[in-house]
């Protein structure tokens, strides 16, 4: 029996390493289109009144909110970064509860009827 749970340990580590491979490169933060003025004296589309589309992507470094604009050419790979950062999260919640039975499996309580424990004995009194 340890064989094969450690064999099925093995699987699900396997399969674990199989799923971070694919779902790379990920990260963690969001991605969004803001519409912004332009650092352009005479830029016409600023002059009626429009404003540009650029992306931001927004994270935390330290503790701190961070914004970094994106060019355009990267946008298809940080929302697919993004997607399997989310993948990732969703798959780190899960392993959990799973290690959490992974591990009574390969140990079984040891408390109720089964378990015959000696009764405490009481110091003599003096």
């Amino acid at each position: 029996m340890l064989y094969s749970s450690s064999v099925k340990q093995k699987n699900t580590t396997d399969r674990l390493h199989d799923k971070l491979r694919r779902w790379w490169p990920a990260l963690k933060g969001s991605l969004a289109l803001v519409y912004k003025p332009c650092i352009r004296p005479n830029c016409p589309t600023c002059a009626r009144g429009d404003r540009h589309p650029n992306y931001l992507l927004t994270f935390t470094q330290k503790g701190r909110r961070r914004s970094l604009y994106v060019p355009n050419a990267m946008v298809p790979k940080l929302k697919r970064a993004l997607n399997n950062g989310r993948r990732i999260e969703r798959l780190l919640y899960e392993m959990g509860p799973l290690l959490l039975k992974q591990f009574r499996a390969q140990n079984p309580a040891q408390t109720g009827p089964a378990l015959h424990l000696k009764p405490m004995q009481r110091p003599p009194k003096s």
